[in-house]
């Protein structure tokens, strides 16, 4: 629920690095086309961030939006990849639009398309985030956006599946302080605003639990493809790394400007702990787990207190297909997320021995890969 925490702001300049992420329902002002305004207002605040020396990387959504305006279409079309059909007559348009509106503020722009393939594997990360960081330090602002075309839904393992997961990716990426997502809301509120009007909003979360989930109904009117949901899961993926999170009205005057300046508006997500290093965000994004371990309460405690590795006799329960060098979420037995880690063991392994004492281990099995399921050296603990 609403927390009290006091917001802690940093003396000019507020932050060295920002990721903006722009929604569909405020670039369409809630319409079915790119509302130009909008966007104009938008890149002349990013333009005076950029001048002052801020990096600023620019997730957007509206491709489909636009290839729909261009079309002409109003409905859904059978028979052809309606959004991807969209997002290649769109994104052209978009990357014209950015173009032209940060040309009159002496902006040279960039595009960046990923899906989550390009990122699952420990190269493509890096990869991307060399690029990215190049264009910070040659001054470009990068506008980034999922490869709609490529990433289809049946594949869901390609798919980000909305903007907000992936501008918490390119947060992280870019070793970001803040992740703005701006949307047509407040923040967060108690209750829906449309509908109860006792809402009230959420100025300051500490911590992402399952009370703060629950307020995040996931529902949505207009050409969004997010929620609150999105923004709750993008929240805990980037504030996870160490990353300040804010969600709030892109309508309001200023707004960019003011949250750079260390504003109080909208809802803030304060960071987890300690900035990470780029192996331990990577481990961290979940692009590349493949199952979980559900331990007990003293493996928990030997985690999280007592920088421990993750050893047998403390699993309870192991899901997902997973394969020897995987990464793993770890979850306590209420289902709190702990960290993660790369597991020494596969699931056939892990299930044969899991309660049971190190020592153990090879006489199961027939062989070991160490004491450890998950060693220390490997683990991210949240």
């Amino acid at each position: 629920m609403a927390q009290k925490t006091i917001i802690k702001t940093k003396t000019s300049p507020s932050y060295r690095r920002i990721v903006v992420k722009l929604g569909t329902m405020l670039l369409t002002s809630g319409k079915g086309d790119i509302d130009q305004k909008v966007v104009s207002r938008l890149v002349t605040q990013i333009a005076q961030l950029h001048r002052r020396g801020v990096g600023i990387t620019v997730v957007s959504s509206g491709a489909v939006a636009l290839g729909r305006g261009k079309l002409g279409v109003t409905r859904r079309i059978k028979g052809i990849p309606f959004k991807q059909v969209m997002a290649a007559v769109g994104q052209n348009h978009l990357m014209s639009m950015y173009e032209r509106f940060f040309r009159r503020h002496n902006v040279v722009v960039a595009q960046a398309l990923l899906s989550r393939l390009d990122l699952s594997d420990r190269a493509g990360y890096l990869n991307a985030r060399n690029t990215l960081m190049a264009l910070l330090d040659l001054k470009v602002v990068c506008i980034v956006n999922e490869n709609d075309t490529v990433a289809v839904d049946e594949l869901q393992d390609t798919k980000f599946g909305d903007n907000d997961t992936l501008s918490a990716m390119v947060a992280n990426l870019v070793d970001a302080d803040l992740l703005v997502i701006l949307t047509d809301t407040d923040g967060l509120y108690t209750d829906d605003p449309r509908r109860c009007s006792d809402a009230c909003l959420i100025p300051v979360v500490a911590k992402i639990d399952h009370s703060i989930e629950r307020l995040a109904t996931g529902t949505h009117d207009g050409p969004g493809t997010g929620g609150m949901i999105t923004k709750i899961e993008a929240a805990k993926m980037a504030t996870a790394c160490g990353i300040r999170v804010v969600v709030a009205n892109g309508n309001e005057t200023d707004i960019i400007l003011k949250l750079a300046r260390g504003s109080t508006n909208g809802t803030h997500f304060l960071p987890a702990g300690a900035e990470l290093g780029s192996r331990q965000r990577w481990m961290l994004s979940g692009l590349s787990t493949r199952g979980r371990l559900v331990v007990d309460y003293g493996a928990a405690a030997a985690l999280k207190k007592q920088n421990r590795s993750l050893l047998s006799a403390g699993i309870r329960e192991v899901q997902g297909k997973v394969r020897r060098g995987d990464i793993v979420n770890i979850y306590d037995l209420e289902g709190n997320l702990l960290g993660c880690g790369l597991t020494n063991y596969n699931a056939g392994d892990i299930e044969a021995i899991k309660g049971v004492h190190s020592t153990k281990i090879a006489g199961l099995l027939g062989y070991e890969y160490g004491a450890e399921v998950v060693h220390r050296n490997n683990l991210v603990i949240l």
